[in-house]
């Protein structure tokens, strides 16, 4: 009897853990770049009462056998770096890579980070940095002079200079990409981490070798579904609340077996 009460428990708090994740989503729905997680569980370690296969007599066997769980746990998190919808916005600093890959930013530590969110701005140098100001690797620097910048999907950054009538390319963006993106570190700031996990970063040009196309004037949005979050949270509140029923219930058969009388 005390078993299903410690069962139950751990499925409250894997629900828990669920809708943590859950609640993570939802509010980044409006997060440029933001990828969705999922939480994955694992079950127990199994109690085995009878053996499946064991001898039942000299010439059977148990077909089955009994087999108690002890319920369940969180295991993992994983990011989902489906792709998510474009916004245009008109701004010649707003970059979306359509398909694989990340843009480079460099870190104050002198460490390089990867994301998706392209909503670069310029800093008093004329640097084009992240929001928190972290320079693309490598660094972009445009004039002072410049009236308009262009961008083509293959990374190749082209401006024009005040009194100038044709374009000049001042550098290239540099995206990379990596064999399992789900084992990349997420610290926040719509930044992520190599790790072992994630295997070392290939490194390449937009639009070559499998790489994703860069389209100036247009954000990736968030890849969560507000539904999909819905649908999932109200899986998860019903599982939540079946467990408490289960401890409840259990609660009240030991009640019962207190309460007997000779």
């Amino acid at each position: 009897m005390n078993r299903s009460l410690w069962i139950a428990a751990t499925g409250m708090e894997a629900q828990q853990t669920n809708i943590d994740v859950i609640s993570n989503n939802l509010a980044n729905v409006n997060t440029v770049g933001f990828k969705k997680s999922r939480a994955d569980f694992q079950d127990l370690l199994y109690q085995n009462i009878k053996v499946p296969g064991s001898a039942s007599s000299a010439t059977s066997q148990v077909p089955t056998g009994i087999q108690l769980g002890h319920g369940v746990r969180p295991v993992a998190t994983q990011k989902i770096f489906n792709q998510g919808s474009f916004q245009q916005t008109g701004n010649s600093l707003d970059l979306a890579i359509e398909g694989d890959g990340f843009f480079k930013v460099t870190q104050p530590d002198g460490t390089t980070a990867y994301t998706r969110s392209g909503a670069f701005k310029l800093n008093s140098e004329g640097q084009i940095v992240t929001s928190d100001g972290y320079s693309l690797d490598p660094s972009l620097t445009i004039p002072t002079d410049t009236t308009s910048l262009s961008i083509s999907a293959d990374g190749i950054l082209s401006i024009r200079q005040a009194g100038a009538t044709t374009t000049t390319q001042v550098g290239n963006i540099e995206i990379g990409r990596f064999v399992n993106p789900a084992g990349l570190q997420a610290i926040g700031k719509n930044l992520f981490l190599e790790t072992p996990a994630s295997g070392g970063v290939i490194a390449g040009t937009p639009a070559q070798g499998g790489f994703g196309t860069i389209t100036q004037g247009y954000l990736e949005m968030s890849n969560v579904s507000v539904v999909e979050e819905m649908v999932n949270m109200i899986i998860a509140q019903r599982a939540y609340e079946i467990n408490s029923k289960a401890i409840q219930t259990s609660d009240e058969m030991l009640q019962t077996a207190n309460n007997l009388r000779r």
